[in-house]
């Protein structure tokens, strides 16, 4: 319905707490209209350039406000929220297709993980470059800069670190991977997040689009 995938939705609801499902005896969640229309209009935003983060406050004050969405309605009932399609917006189109593909750079020292990132992640409808090792790395970077990196550590020996301090100083988020409990050594070194190995793949898609929200907002050069 809003060509968003399930996880991030997860993901949405754990980090900002605005969308909560109720739950059926089966633990599902099951969604209102109206929560529907809430990440509809959090979609939009995404789509618009705004991160998650800017998107999730967007929606408080509006739910704090009672704002009704769409301009030229019938006022709301006291203490409801109305949420129609506010107009020029598309609700469906995946985010990368509204934009032009976006490119993500894998960089990784396994081909088949790398395979796997970048088949979950094509999924998506993102563009993915695969570099194995730190020359491939930088050579593809020397070539264009990816709107996000998503960086196994223990690449070329552990070079990893050093590849996320240049590629977040070029101003590239950075998404760390290793079997290795490097969190804090991933995140000193600029990287915005950290996922150990096995990777949850749904996961990591999510983390990436969230990334992809931020690298737009600054305007990333892809």
């Amino acid at each position: 319905m809003l060509g968003v995938h399930a996880a991030t939705i997860r993901t949405w609801e754990d980090r900002y707490g605005l969308v909560v499902p109720d739950r059926n005896a089966g633990g599902h969640r099951l969604y209102s209209r109206d929560q529907v229309e809430q990440l509809r209009f959090v979609r939009a935003r995404l789509a618009q350039g705004l991160g998650a983060s800017d998107a999730h406050r967007l929606l408080a004050e509006r739910l704090d406000r009672g704002w009704q969405h769409g301009a030229g309605r019938a006022a709301a009932e006291p203490g409801q929220v109305s949420w129609l399609p506010e107009p020029g917006v598309a609700a469906g189109p995946d985010l990368a297709a509204e934009r032009g593909q976006l490119a993500v750079l894998v960089v990784e020292h396994d081909q088949y993980a790398a395979e796997t990132a970048r088949h979950i992640l094509s999924g998506e409808g993102l563009e993915v470059e695969v570099a194995l090792g730190e020359v491939a790395a930088r050579k593809a970077l020397s070539r264009s800069r990816p709107a996000v990196a998503v960086v196994e550590l223990l690449v070329s020996g552990g070079a990893g670190l050093d590849l996320c301090r240049s590629l977040t100083g070029d101003g590239v988020p950075v998404i760390a991977v290793s079997v290795l409990r490097w969190r804090d050594r991933a995140l000193a070194a600029g990287a915005g997040v950290f996922l150990g190995k096995p990777l949850d793949l749904p996961r990591l898609a999510a983390a990436v689009r969230d990334l992809l929200g931020l690298s737009l907002r600054q305007d990333a050069v892809l």
